[in-house]
């Protein structure tokens, strides 16, 4: 399997000054504060691109319980969907050959890029390269799931040590389960059909070191389960839908059942906390946050680390930036992103008036005020 390389300082440099351009749009100090450190490790000492292990010290409190209440039914209730819905990574369909090249079984729909963009700056593919760049670019999104797997796999035993509701304690430890499968499931994938394992995306580093150092509960919450969970399952669902490659359908299908519970499972635990257990200040912190997460999250999706594969030296990265946004298939994922997340933002009373204004600025203003797609609680 081919791991790609760290990039040298030159193109480190390039990237930290393109990175830091736009963050912290809301400006309040405190978020400020808060996410500035995780993205100096993350952006500029890329900590999570040098091949070590990454060592995150952690400070939240556990949360024990001694009466052992039934104190949130609907977390009760999906508990037991959780434990009706389990399933093992080893018996997916494995035996099916994949092959990235082949035409008939794509792993990306061909209209997913640009092309057309690409080659206004001279660069032409014929279809051989376009198979590949597809091959690279899907390696790519598959390495940033597993990654951001692995956050969540640490996030969620966080979150079950801390939550004060011990139903949610008992649904955490399902959580940490599923999460475990998901890496099982797609370092697999990885390793023996693509071939291929990329680094982790400057931003999601930020976004995961910034919800692991939190010793807050309801941020790990925010973090985890509403912003990068729903990502994941937007993300999950856009090539679910336009992939042509079976075993990887297949299993994106099995990832989405349990990553819409997770979801369910942070609109639970935060919607009564954001609104009966914060002050003003206390929840617009929170409201910045996530609008400053959801930056990173858009730009996490900007794929530099191919444009550092295939296109550095005869593109510049704001050009490619630029392509990215453009193309077909990430404008078909962001919308399946957005629609999903700035709803939920606004049922738990995280997307007022007062930061409209920046998400309508990034022109995702018609989002807002969609229905939240929600689970069922009913197996």
């Amino acid at each position: 399997m081919t791991e790609k390389p760290f990039s040298p300082l030159s193109v480190r440099l390039d990237a930290l000054s393109e990175a830091f351009t736009g963050l912290f749009e809301a400006r309040n100090p405190l978020v400020i504060f808060s996410l500035l450190p995780s993205a100096w490790r993350g952006i500029a000492l890329q900590r999570g691109k040098q091949g070590l292990p990454t060592e995150v010290p952690a400070s939240h409190k556990a949360w024990l319980e001694w009466s052992y209440p039934n104190d949130a039914k609907e977390m009760g209730a999906l508990y037991e969907l959780a434990l009706s819905a389990q399933w093992k990574a080893s018996e997916l369909p494995w035996e099916i050959e994949v092959d990235p090249s082949n035409p008939e079984t794509p792993l990306l729909a061909e209209d997913f890029f640009a092309w057309d963009k690409l080659e206004t700056h001279g660069i032409r593919l014929d279809a051989s390269e376009r198979a590949r760049f597809r091959h690279s670019v899907a390696g790519w999104m598959l390495s940033q799931f597993l990654h951001g797997e692995q956050g969540a796999l640490i996030a969620s035993a966080q979150v079950t040590e801390s939550v004060p509701l011990f139903a949610g304690k008992l649904y955490g430890s399902t959580q940490v389960l599923d999460e475990a499968r998901h890496i099982e499931a797609f370092h697999r994938y990885l390793w023996t059909k693509l071939e291929c394992l990329y680094p982790i995306n400057n931003n999601l580093f930020v976004i995961l070191d910034a919800i692991l150092r939190d010793e807050r509960w309801d941020m790990k919450f925010l973090g985890m389960q509403l912003m990068v969970e729903g990502v994941a399952l937007g993300a999950f669902a856009t090539i679910e839908r336009e992939t042509g490659e079976p075993l990887l359908r297949t299993l994106l299908r099995y990832v989405i059942q349990d990553e819409a519970r997770h979801v369910h499972y942070g609109v639970l635990a935060l919607e009564r906390f954001i609104r009966d257990g914060l002050n003003e200040a206390e929840r617009r912190e929170r409201e910045d946050w996530a609008f400053e997460v959801a930056l990173l999250m858009r730009n996490r999706f900007l794929a530099e680390e191919v444009y550092e594969e295939w296109f550095e030296g005869l593109l510049s990265r704001a050009a490619w930036r630029t392509i990215v946004l453009e193309s077909p298939g990430m404008a078909r994922f962001r919308h399946e992103l957005f629609s999903r997340l700035l709803p939920r933002l606004k049922s738990i009373g995280l997307l007022s008036n007062r930061i409209r204004p920046h998400y309508e600025a990034l022109g995702l203003g018609a989002y807002i005020d969609q229905s939240p797609e929600g689970v069922t609680t009913r197996a």
